[in-house]
């Protein structure tokens, strides 16, 4: 006896509301088993897999790709066979939860490091279940390429046609590297034909609703002050050479970033208000012990800005990896709600787009946001003489509520010495 069961849209994590479906995996027909992922969705936060909770075989596909669907509403149907037939356990899925009548699985490690559900394993004599698992476990339904956000937006880039590249992923998805191959392998792709232009309305959803609607509620809410200066970089282009060179071959990427965060936890550690939030009940201050430094970085998705956790217990060292890592999973899609969620301070480099400054908006929850212009050969005076050297400007925008102008000039100032002269500073803390 077989039944029809609604999977509903659950929340993935840190208290989301919608998501939109971005492709489906699986089609009306396919039988799939426990964990199978059947869908991809997008977030505020990131793009996302999910796996169905239920063996058996999809019936209807109960909304499309590209509809923004919230949290809750039934999104697949799948035929299960009755209750007493089916197996004991049951998926867990973020904002779902154990069932109650469910026995708990005692779970050994296996081989390589693997995991053995010792419950679920069938007696010999004891015939297979009925459900198979769906090479929609493997490889997507016809006609539907398995391709994540990146490499889509990057095969747009190159004119490459995903349905006639040959996947190699692990699990059957294009990877860049499939992108690239067929780029330079095939045809130059034909020039559009000339066509007049044309008005079009584009839906505003996923990454880039999320940014405007909090960048709207930041300019409504915070009274924003930002102040700039520009720094001397001889020293600090020297601290970063002699950085690269001493963890040379270690994998470890150092850029004039990591010290530009490095000199910012400085300055929050020492004015811990940068840390803290408005509270309007009350009104109050909440002060945060933890430095999170939230990073900025632009990806095929738009505007991600993946956090460090606990950044000012990192070493110089340990925060390059974890800048590098983060920015490399939020650029490759494999971002989580929870590698983008929690920042407690922010920096931005928007030298990297040959811009020299500007004035950045607080992100909703945080009192100070860190813009880092380009590096650029500029008349300085030294000793009374000018001379061409390298010179970055500073900007920072914080909230005046919670700083007032005294602090907020102390904390760039800071900023400031520290990358005038990185080594002397580390020096004279170690001392």
């Amino acid at each position: 006896m077989t039944s029809i069961r609604e999977f509903a849209l659950p929340d993935v994590g840190e208290g989301l509301t919608e998501a939109e479906i971005l492709r489906w995996l699986v089609q009306p027909g396919d039988v799939v088993a426990v964990n199978d992922m059947i869908v991809e969705i997008e977030t505020a936060k990131a793009a996302v897999e999910l796996p169905s909770p239920f063996a058996g075989t999809i019936v209807e596909l109960k909304v499309q790709p590209g509809d923004v669907v919230a949290v809750g509403t039934p999104i697949v149907g799948i035929e299960t066979v009755a209750a007493a037939e089916a197996p004991s356990r049951q998926a867990v899925l973020v904002g779902y939860g154990v069932r109650e009548e469910s026995t708990p699985s005692r779970r050994r490690r296996g081989r390589r490091g693997t995991d053995v559900d010792e419950t679920a394993a069938a007696p010999a004599d004891e015939p297979a279940p009925a459900v198979a698992v769906s090479a929609a476990a493997s490889e997507a339904s016809p006609g539907v390429v398995k391709a994540k956000p990146p490499v889509r937006h990057l095969a747009r880039e190159l004119g490459v046609d995903l349905n006639r590249i040959i996947a190699t992923g692990l699990h059957g998805e294009v990877t860049r590297e499939d992108v690239r191959s067929a780029a330079g392998s095939g045809a130059p792709p034909a020039a559009p034909s000339r066509q007049a232009p044309r008005d079009e309305r584009i839906a505003v959803h996923g990454v880039h609703r999320a940014m405007a609607e909090a960048m709207a509620h930041s300019a409504r809410t915070a009274p924003q002050v930002t102040e700039w200066v520009d720094v001397e970089m001889t020293r600090a282009n020297q601290a970063v050479a002699r950085l690269r060179e001493a963890w040379q071959g270690d994998g470890v990427r150092v850029t004039l970033l990591t010290l530009v965060a490095t000199g910012l936890i400085r300055a929050v550690q020492a004015h811990p208000l940068t840390n803290a939030a408005w509270v309007d009940e009350g009104p109050a201050l909440q002060m945060r012990g933890a430095v999170n430094m939230g990073i900025a970085a632009d990806t095929p998705r738009g505007l991600l800005v993946p956090v460090v956790k606990d950044a000012g217990a990192l070493s110089l060292r340990q925060l390059a990896g974890a800048i590098q890592g983060l920015v490399d999973d939020a650029r490759e899609g494999r971002s989580t709600p929870a590698d983008l969620t929690g920042g407690t301070v922010s920096v931005t480099n928007i030298g990297v787009f040959g811009i020299d400054g500007g004035t950045p908006l607080l992100p909703p929850g945080q009192s100070a946001i860190l813009a880092m212009g380009r590096v650029v050969e500029r008349p300085w005076v030294v000793e009374g003489v000018v001379v061409s050297r390298p010179v970055m400007q500073l900007t920072l925008t914080f909230d005046h509520r919670v700083m007032d102008g005294a602090t907020g000039s102390k904390v760039l100032r800071a900023v400031a010495d520290f990358l005038a002269d990185p080594a002397l500073e580390l020096l004279v803390d170690s001392r």
